[in-house]
């Protein structure tokens, strides 16, 4: 399975418009390659390098029940059906990078699942992990750079 983005290279610097303090748009995203037995994907985009800035690893989107046919996930837009959760920003839906000390290396991790979960909107990225153990049948990842 492969993960890209049309507006910024794997490990290149994530466009400005993309950045919490910004417009806050999500970025477009092109998915290939999904296993055909996939019954859902699940994408999670956070920021590792925020441990040192807050303690923890910063959850910045939690996207699941994303459709295994779809091929693009357009700029700031979700897939029909999907669901978003919550963020450590506290809020539903997408919340870009944001790091409050220097550049931060932010990732998106996209997981095929054999079944599709079953959360409410308020569900966390815990959740959702909690949720899909033993049912990941591929992962891809798209790393980003992003500099306050």
């Amino acid at each position: 399975m492969i993960l890209k983005s049309t507006s910024f290279e794997n490990g290149g610097t994530i466009p400005r418009k993309y950045g919490y303090k910004n417009e806050n748009f999500s970025p477009p995203l092109i998915i290939s390659q999904v296993p055909a037995e996939t019954k859902s994907l699940v994408l999670i985009m956070d920021d590792p390098d925020a441990i040192k800035a807050v303690g923890k690893v910063w959850t910045h989107w939690v996207l699941w029940n994303i459709p295994p046919n779809i091929q693009q996930i357009a700029e700031n837009s979700i897939p029909i059906n999907s669901i978003e959760g919550k963020t450590d920003f506290d809020e539903i839906g997408y919340g870009g990078p944001a790091p409050p000390d220097k550049e931060h290396l932010y990732i998106f991790k996209l997981y095929a699942l054999d079944i599709d979960l079953n959360l409410d909107q308020n569900s966390t990225k815990a959740d959702v992990e909690e949720s899909m153990k033993n049912h990941i049948i591929s992962e891809a990842k798209l790393e980003g750079k992003y500099a306050p």
